[in-house]
């Protein structure tokens, strides 16, 4: 019903924020990942997600399209409810939670706080070939969590790169010297691309 909301920022807190929208106030309940991603400026515009229950009308706002669909993924399954959803993503980024699912990486989604063992197999087993599909995620690709393979990847695609191709050229420099810095990683993938 509700798909964004774009106006004044009133008030910023780490779980929610307060949009003046036409002189109407709207509070957002957020992960800290959209937290971290709004600009300290008055202007805003985030993405919502409204939750209708008997007993309350709740939004939940965030800083892109792929959080709240992942947030949505999320509520979608058994025993996960939009507080636990927001937490997860508080917990870790979007892509963390992505490669995570794809990857069947159940210790990682059973180490945010609430999620049990069996709550982590259900997400992996109802969300993994969602995610697959939705993000397009190659499953040999998907390697655990290397932020300056992140970084060196996100400079390669700003430079113009294709990013499924600089993928795979940075996965295997990164399987062949995993303790190498940013630069090095992009001056090698530079070779090669």
């Amino acid at each position: 019903m509700i798909t964004h909301i774009h106006g004044k920022l009133v008030e910023k807190n780490p779980t929610d924020v307060v949009i003046d929208c036409s002189g109407v106030g709207y509070k957002l309940n957020i992960s800290l990942h959209t937290y971290s991603q709004i600009p300290d400026q008055e202007s805003l515009k985030l993405y919502t997600h409204l939750q209708v229950r008997e007993d309350a009308h709740t939004l939940y706002g965030f800083s892109s399209t792929s959080e709240r669909e992942l947030f949505r993924l999320l509520i979608s399954v058994s025993g996960i409810g939009a507080n636990t959803a927001r937490t997860m993503l508080s917990s870790l980024t979007p892509k963390q939670i992505r490669e995570g699912i794809a990857v069947e990486d159940v210790a990682l989604i059973q180490s945010i706080k609430g999620i049990g063992i069996k709550t982590a197999q259900r997400v992996i087993i109802d969300l993994k070939d969602k995610i697959l599909k939705i993000y397009d995620i190659d499953e040999v690709s998907v390697s655990q969590n290397n932020t300056n393979k992140d970084e060196a990847l996100s400079a390669l695609e700003v430079l113009g790169f294709n990013k499924k191709q600089a993928e795979k050229v940075l996965d295997k420099i990164v399987k062949e010297q995993p303790d190498a810095n940013v630069e090095t990683i992009i001056k090698l993938a530079l070779k090669n691309l």
